[in-house]
């Protein structure tokens, strides 16, 4: 089956011929005589001559946006149209799909999509010519260089490289079965003019040592887990055909920030996570890289392996089969657009169906295809190779480089399709699939293949078609990031199965089986059937309030009302999210029980026009107004820098974090924590964990907060939250919100519990290992307070002498005021010398040292028993005070 190529039209011709009115800029301390401008100016009519597609219109952007302004990135200006799929921060974008296919071959860098993981690296232009990177490891030769030197002792090359990001059309997965990666729409994909040095000069100077087959690389954005980094191949990095490149240049203008200014790597063919940007070192290895980065991203594990199963088994990502290079076959419809709607009353005959593809590892293209009838028949589209018109032109300058193409058979770029369709018949048709084939035979698969990660997502790409009177109206399968819309959101919110091999419909009448790889892709049903109530944005932020709070989690509207006072969380937390958006902090929170709890509480779905209205709303403290005297918001994320980590023990750390001025207090009441609140280094979702601070609640200008960390064994996975905390590096920021928590001790032995006061003269503490951190704060106040006569009587259970938290602090207290204060420790694996109490809190020690006889002359009600620790200490110590004589009443579960 032949390709069919067509020259482009004269109007497609004009624009091509057009000249940027003005001509890029040169690199900072690069030449600038006048054999340079002239050399500009020859390059300027070479375009003209080559009827080459040239760079877009660039227009760049000159303020910082609104939500940056809060963010690392404060300083960085970007483009409004972008779309942010993982929040605020870090900026992962990318364009509209129309937008993006209407620049053309070429994307402007305001619209060229963006992977970070962290803050961009500030760099100064003047600082840019003494950019420096290193090329070490198994070499004879290790060299340091400066982009200058780069400039001036290396022969600069240009190419037009197509870069796509390994989860582009990632939303469709998602929408399928949640993948632990953010929901990239069909946009993550762009092409440039890249200028540089071919890496294989470089590394042949530096002479690879026998036993070299890798090369590392590191960019210079420091991250929670290190630097980012990863590795390719050294014989794919030799291999002139690759075209690996160190770039310093795009569209012939300096690198954004945002795409690596000053230095990145640049990897045809294979995805835009090899492309390492603010490139520091090259590593040349006998093995791939160890970084966090490239071990931990990146990967296509086996179907049937489910997230849960690749976070207890670290074998999953250990093994270099699943590792992803070179990019899979892919294709997409931009024309037709999402919801585009085509009149059948008129003169058009014929709708022209446009879209891009692309192929790996340097195949090309050799077929699109259209299906009007679900694959029963195909129609061959007309492809475009614009990267072939660059082949043409032989060696010549451009944008600061010499193009040198014509020998190299490798293509590393997208191409544009087309195929006019009678109206007639699509108003017959239901859908309009397209798939792409490379030279190699690989074809775009039919089904999905899912993956834990939701990488290299490439099934045929479908678009729907609605008849409505006389007009057609057209539905792509998904939006990216919150966006709500596409048939596929609309099928499953019907009830239909996406993985049932008919898209979720029903064929003939047959219920189609599940695919394999799919099972227990079901999730918890959060919503109660049948319930078909739309509820407008207006009625929800009418239930913004203290006695009747709405909230919404995934598009559904919950009552929490019926469950303020038993809300373990305390009343405030459901008061906080009142007509808020609370899926991130629910998801991260919440068991499948609590989920299944929810459906009680279920009201209805907020409207189309709501959720548009809640994407990007999460309530955000104004930039304009001055800090307060109060840090805490219940209701806002606030963010505070790590200033400082100190180490107490193996697997402890306090972690001082600074506040919005140095006059702020935390305003924290006691007994009461915080939220913290980091992202997935790798998919940007959230973590979302409670603490309690030990510094003082009234210290200004900083807060200190002990973390205990659960690092990863060979028997099971570690915390999440404290392995990220563990990484973050001095000066990254955390968001903070509230105070939250149903008890506060407000002094003088009154305590509130959801708001109802009552006076103790007694509190019984009982804690395990890091549970200490609200128990101390408590037992802090009362010792602090001389005039405060509750007495406290502390059993804190540990395993070794070492991971007693806080130690010092408990025993001053305890020493100074002997007559309200009992202290008792007891360890599980305690010292020969150990004079305290040995053993797991359990029924035989409460019933020795807790048991209600021993508190009989405080009085009903005068005692409170306050319980924090893992969750099997909370249940063991909740069945042995029950036995003993404690009632529910008395206990507290912090």
């Amino acid at each position: 089956m032949a390709t069919v190529v067509v020259a482009p039209t004269r109007e497609e011709t004009r624009q091509l011929r057009r000249v940027p009115d003005d001509l890029p800029p040169t690199p900072p301390d690069s030449d600038t005589n006048s054999d340079t401008e002239k050399g500009e100016t020859e390059d300027a009519q070479r375009y003209v001559d080559a009827e080459v597609p040239l760079p877009p219109p660039t227009h760049p952007p000159t303020e910082v946006l609104e939500p940056d302004k809060k963010t690392p990135d404060n300083w960085l200006p970007r483009d409004p149209r972008l779309i942010r799929l993982t929040g605020v921060h870090p900026f992962n974008t990318e364009a509209p799909l129309s937008d993006l296919y209407n620049e053309g071959f070429l994307t402007s860098p305001e619209l060229f999509y963006v992977r970070n993981h962290g803050a961009v690296p500030q760099v100064r232009d003047e600082d840019i010519p003494d950019w420096e990177f290193s090329i070490e490891g198994l070499v004879e030769h290790p060299i340091k260089l400066t982009l200058r030197d780069l400039l001036e002792q290396y022969e600069q090359k240009t190419y037009p490289i197509t870069l796509v990001c390994a989860g582009n059309r990632r939303k469709e997965q998602n929408v399928v079965r949640k993948t632990k990666g953010f929901s990239w729409g069909a946009a993550g994909v762009s092409t440039a003019l890249f200028t540089g040095v071919v890496l294989g000069d470089l590394l042949k100077k530096a002479k690879p040592k026998r036993g070299a087959r890798y090369v590392c690389m590191e960019g210079a954005d420091k991250l929670p887990n290190g630097y980012y980094g990863t590795s390719v191949k050294l014989n794919w990095a030799l291999d002139p055909n690759r075209g690996m490149m160190l770039a310093h240049r795009m569209n012939g203008e300096m690198l954004r920030p945002d795409h690596g200014k000053p230095l990145r790597a640049v990897i045809p063919g294979q995805i835009g996570g090899r492309s390492v940007k603010w490139l520091k070192k090259l590593i040349i290895t006998a093995e791939p890289s160890d970084n966090w980065y490239h071990i931990y991203d990146n990967r296509v594990l086996p179907t049937t392996v489910s997230p849960e199963e690749s976070a207890n088994n670290p074998k999953w990502w250990i093994d270099e089969r699943y590792a992803i290079y070179d990019l899979s076959t892919n294709s997409v419809t931009a024309y037709p657009a999402h919801e585009e709607q085509l009149c059948l009353v008129g003169p058009q005959p014929n709708y022209r169906v446009k879209g891009y593809a692309y192929g790996g590892g340097g195949r090309r293209i050799t077929r699109v295809e259209i299906t009007l009838d679900k694959g029963k028949t195909w129609r061959l589209a007309t492809i475009d190779y614009a990267e072939d018109r660059y082949r043409e032109q032989g060696p010549r300058q451009m944008c600061g480089g010499e193009l040198d193409m014509e020998w190299r058979e490798s293509r590393f770029c997208w191409c544009f399709w087309n195929l006019d369709i009678p109206v007639s018949e699509l108003a017959e048709a239901s859908d309009i699939f397209v798939r792409a084939m490379d030279e190699s035979m690989n074809v775009q698969p039919r089904d999905m293949y899912w993956s834990v990660l939701g990488m290299m997502n490439n099934p045929w790409f479908r678009v729907t078609i609605a008849k409505e009177g006389d007009y057609l109206r057209f539905e792509h399968p998904t939006q990216p990031a919150l966006m709500p819309g596409g048939w596929m959101e609309r099928v499953k919110k019907a009830g239909g199965n996406l993985a049932n091999g008919f898209w979720g419909e029903k064929i003939g009448g047959a219920e189609a089986v599940e695919e394999p790889g799919m099972e227990g892709a079901k999730e918890v049903s959060m919503t109660k059937e049948g319930l078909k109530q739309l509820i407008t944005i207006d009625e929800l932020r009418k239930h913004d309030t203290e006695e009747k709070p709405w909230f919404v989690v995934n598009g559904e509207v919950y009552d929490g009302t019926p469950f303020l006072e038993r809300h373990p969380g305390g009343a405030q937390s459901i008061v906080s999210a009142a007509g808020l958006d609370t899926t991130d902090e629910f998801m991260a929170i919440h068991s499948e029980t609590a989920k299944v709890m929810m459906r009680d509480y279920h009201i209805g779905s907020l409207d189309e026009e709501g959720r548009a209205a809640l994407v990007g709303n999460e309530v955000q403290p104004d930039p304009h107004s001055e800090p307060t005297p109060i840090f805490l918001d219940s209701r806002a994320w606030k963010k505070g820098i790590l200033h400082a980590k100190t180490t107490n023990s193996w697997d402890t750390k306090t972690f001082t974090f600074k506040l919005e001025h140095d006059q702020q207090t935390l305003g924290l009441p006691t007994g009461q924590h915080i939220m913290i609140r980091l992202r997935d280094p790798v998919t940007r979702e959230a973590i979302i964990r409670s603490y309690t601070p030990i510094s003082e609640t009234g210290k200004p200008g900083y807060m200190d907060v002990l973390v205990k960390i659960y690092f990863d064994t060979h028997e099971r996975k570690g915390g999440k939250m404290s392995q990220a905390m563990d990484q973050l590096p001095i000066g990254h920021f955390v968001d903070f919100k509230g105070p939250i928590g149903k008890f506060e001790y407000r002094g003088r032995g009154i305590c509130s519990v959801n708001g109802k006061e009552r006076k103790v003269n007694t509190l019984l503490m009982i804690c395990g290992g890091s549970g200490i951190t609200p128990i101390y704060q408590v037992f802090r106040a009362i010792m602090q307070d001389q005039q405060d006569e509750t007495k406290c009587v502390l059993l804190n259970g540990n395993r070794l002498l070492e991971d007693i938290l806080c130690k010092a602090d408990l025993d001053a207290f305890a020493r100074d005021n002997a007559e309200k204060c009992k202290l008792m420790y007891t360890l599980t694996k305690a010292p020969e010398d150990w004079a305290g109490l040995r053993g797991r809190i359990a029924a035989p020690l409460l019933r020795e040292h807790t048991s209600r006889e021993l508190f009989g002359g405080e009085g009903e009600g005068g005692v409170m028993v306050l319980i924090c620790g893992p969750e099997a200490l909370e249940k063991s110590v909740h069945g042995a005070l029950l036995e003993i004589g404690w009632g529910d009443e008395d206990m507290l579960f912090f």
